[in-house]
């Protein structure tokens, strides 16, 4: 068996290939925990879908920009809010579109699944009856475009921002675990606070960031914006490609087949994008996470391989390289047996770090609610709710987000303490401790509406209840001294006391609407506290079986590649001479395979930016 790295340079080589050599001479050594491994890498290779999320600000035409990039006209698009749940769009040789719905145990990206009417995809709401009552988790459709078909998956969200929404934090969940994130914000104006907040959040979250300058062809002053907004991000810190483009120029160009339009559309300039910064650096992660993956099985199999032919050929030498491996197994027993330690490590790690992100999510929101009620004390929140109601959600969202951003670091350092408990066993590659999240928030949650404040007429009547007494009370006083019931002093006392009434009850009224108010905040931060607490521990949860899956991948291989050594040097110490020379010969073919794999996975290396595969720890 020939390795096709001995006559070709890495770039000529399929990866497909060498993977499958791989495979084969794991699979010759019985080492099946790491073949599955390597089937992993290869599925990756032969369907390398680039996962890219639309996201922005509500009302800045991603679904229209989806429409355009697609060229079809599948999103719902118009001049309210369109689109309220996520939408994933891939390839499929039949257009199809299914609801994923929550239920009560469903894994991440699975749930019961409904069919939907192509026709009736602008229709679905998250109430929507198809759901029957559940939560609508994502919609999925699947259309033979070609863009869908080299592997783009599009993720349309809801718009983040604005009275009600909620979406922000559940954007930057799907964040973590795309190729590329295209952030939308429209030419009728500069970038404002909240949104530079939310690119800030997303460039933590994923390296390939683009924002898109849209609807150019309704602004004329587009130009003008396009370079305030490249000022904000400067001055923001944020080095992102900027790109101006137009929908309805591209879709325009597409149906008159006009190459001028199509240029002015910006979309020329996006595709070179995506295959510069999306599709070539996929292709390099790829090949950096196979050449990783090879060199490390070939240096599992070079070991076992090794042992056995140095004690056929020389069974003297192979007495020695038993006692080194017994030796070697002893030191990897005393890994395995201190697993304990580092899986100790790992869930103090995790309770503290549970406890640290409960805290920090619950001292932003205390923070904000207070904020929010000082501000209440000093004004009236019926006249000002809807700018209260703005205010929440947008602080709320970036304070979350803020949250994942802290629980994303603290868990790469987790996971690099971890990591130290294995410097026995050479570098150990960090896991990727990224966590999925689902596209959809876990329930509704918006802020109680206020009592409305009683209308003039009311207020009249207020006021002349209370001048009614003050009238009743002093004429009958001035009575005694011979004036009518309704005279001057009667009716001026009326006005003093009906003009009393009125305030205190003006004061009355907006000292019920401020403690209605703070009442209506509470629950709604509690809300929001209850429900994100939930996701955060999901999402711990999850990262904590990643590690530990990892890491306990980590010490069994290391001992059992030592144990196969063993065993392998012992039978060859004790094999017959005739047996010697044919298993030798078998030996040395397998070694020459194992070493051209792991020279071809060095030169992979060497071929990458910068010379690396991959994050270890040493």
């Amino acid at each position: 068996m020939e390795s096709p790295a001995s006559t070709a340079t890495p770039k000529g080589v399929p990866l497909l290939s060498v993977l499958g050599e791989t495979i084969a001479a794991a699979q010759a050594a019985g080492r099946n925990d790491l073949v599955g491994r390597l089937e992993a890498a290869a599925d990756r290779v032969r369907d390398p879908r680039r996962r890219i999320v639309i996201a922005g600000q509500l009302d800045q035409g991603k679904s229209r920009f989806v429409n355009a990039l697609l060229n079809l006209d599948i999103c719902p698009v118009g001049d309210d809010v369109t689109t309220t749940i996520t939408t994933l769009l891939a390839y499929g040789h039949e257009p199809k579109a299914e609801l994923v719905l929550a239920g009560p145990g469903d894994a991440v990206g699975e749930g019961t699944r409904v069919p939907v009417p192509i026709n009736e995809i602008g229709t679905i709401t998250a109430r929507s009856p198809l759901a029957q009552g559940r939560r609508i988790v994502r919609l999925e459709i699947e259309l033979p475009n070609p863009l869908l078909a080299d592997g783009i998956v599009l993720v349309d969200t809801p718009g983040v921002g604005g009275h009600g929404s909620s979406y922000a934090s559940t954007v930057l969940g799907m964040v973590p675990t795309a190729d590329a994130v295209l952030v939308v914000s429209d030419a009728s104006t500069e970038l404002t606070e909240p949104e530079l907040a939310f690119l800030r959040q997303i460039r933590e979250l994923c390296p390939t960031v683009a924002l898109l300058v849209t609807k150019t062809d309704l602004y004329p002053h587009w130009r003008q914006v396009y370079e305030a907004d490249r000022r904000h991000l400067a001055a923001a810190g944020l080095d992102l490609p900027m790109i101006a483009v137009s929908a309805l120029l591209r879709s325009h160009a597409l149906r008159l087949q006009d190459q001028q339009l199509g240029a002015e559309s910006g979309f020329g300039v996006l595709y070179q994008f995506l295959r510069d910064q999306v599709v070539a650096r996929d292709q390099l992660a790829t090949r950096a996470a196979v050449a990783r993956d090879i060199r490390s099985v070939a240096e599992h199999l070079a070991l076992a391989l090794g042992s056995e032919l140095v004690a056929v050929r020389d069974p003297a030498r192979g007495a020695a390289a038993v006692g080194e491996l017994q030796a070697a197994r002893a030191s990897a027993e005393e890994l395995h047996r201190r697993t304990a330690a580092w899986q100790q490590t790992l869930a103090d790690g995790i309770t503290d770090l549970a406890g640290d992100v409960d805290h920090d999510l619950r001292d932003r929101l205390r923070g904000i609610a207070r904020t929010t009620e000082e501000w209440i004390d000093e004004h009236d929140p019926g006249r000002h709710w809807d700018r209260i109601a703005d205010y929440l959600t947008g602080t709320i969202d970036t304070a979350i987000g803020d949250n994942l951003l802290w629980t994303h670091a603290r868990a790469l350092q987790l996971a690099e303490r971890v990591a130290e408990h294995f410097t026995e066993v050479g570098a150990v590659e960090l896991p990727d401790v990224r966590s999925d999240a689902d596209g959809s928030p876990a329930a509704a949650t918006t802020l109680a509406e206020l009592e409305p404040d009683i209308g003039f007429g009311s207020k009249l009547l207020v006021g002349m209840r209370g001048s009614y007494g003050g009238v009743l009370m002093v004429g009958l006083a001035s009575t005694f001294a011979g004036l009518a019931l309704l005279n001057p002093i009667s009716l001026g006392a009326g006005l003093v006391v009906g003009s009393k009434a009125f305030r205190d009850d003006k004061q009355a009224r907006l000292a019920r609407r401020r403690n209605e108010a703070k009442v209506a905040v509470r629950r709604f931060v509690d809300d929001v506290a209850f429900q994100t607490g939930k996701e955060s521990k999901d999402r711990l949860h999850r990262i904590h079986r990643a590690l530990r899956d990892h890491y306990a991948g980590v010490a069994e291989r290391s001992l059992r590649s030592i144990d196969e050594s063993l065993r392998a040097a012992q039978e060859a110490a004790t094999m017959a001479n005739a047996r010697r020379a044919e298993r030798g010969t078998v030996l040395e073919r397998q070694v020459r395979v194992v070493a051209e794999l792991a020279r071809y996975a060095e030169a992979m290396q060497a071929a990458l930016p910068g010379g690396t595969v991959g994050t270890v720890v040493s």
